[in-house]
């Protein structure tokens, strides 16, 4: 049964970091240091997964009054496929009971070359019993889709949660925004 506990950057942080690396897209990945900075603020919480004692991903939720954001979610290679994403999902909606959660995942565009691992993905968001949302995310020059617990957030919320995550400058320089579908 997976497990939430508090990050630790300095006993856990280049697991966190290299998992990172490999987990995202260079594009869809904001740089380790603030990913780390905004934790220890307090501006999100990063949680280390554990399957027993066996350290198996990360899970990055921005919070802000009711709304918890699913930011990035990683299991580690050598323990996917054993049911732990599914197990994760259901320990952050009980963490987050109340909240209105949702997550960004890739556009569900059919020319994409990865479209099948992006039907996957769906696929097991809806599983874990998430629906899709009526609108888009913008973050910096990626779009992407929007799926949750079906409560509705508000353009402003977020773009409120994200400026406060991204904090000065970089709220200039990054665009985030939600869109209609």
């Amino acid at each position: 049964m997976i497990e939430l506990k508090k990050a630790d950057f300095v006993k856990e942080g280049k697991k966190l970091k290299a998992l990172c690396i490999r987990a995202f897209p260079r594009e869809e990945r904001p740089p380790f240091f603030l990913i780390r900075k905004r934790a220890e603020q307090g501006r999100a919480e990063c949680w280390s997964l554990y399957d027993g004692k066996a350290w198996a991903g990360f899970a990055y939720v921005l919070r802000e009054g009711g709304l918890a954001y699913l930011f990035l979610l990683a299991i580690d290679e050598a323990k996917r496929g054993q049911g732990l994403g599914t197990q994760t999902i259901g320990a952050l909606l009980r963490q987050y009971d109340g909240c209105r959660f949702f997550l960004a995942l890739e556009k569900m565009d059919p020319s994409a070359p990865n479209y099948e691992q992006r039907q996957k993905r769906h696929d097991f968001y809806i599983h874990c019993g998430l629906k899709d949302l009526p609108f888009r995310l913008k973050e910096a020059a990626v779009v992407y889709d929007a799926m949750g617990n079906g409560a509705q957030v508000l353009p402003e919320e977020y773009r409120r949660m994200m400026r406060a995550w991204l904090g000065r400058p970089f709220r200039r320089l990054i665009d985030v925004k939600m869109l209609k579908k």
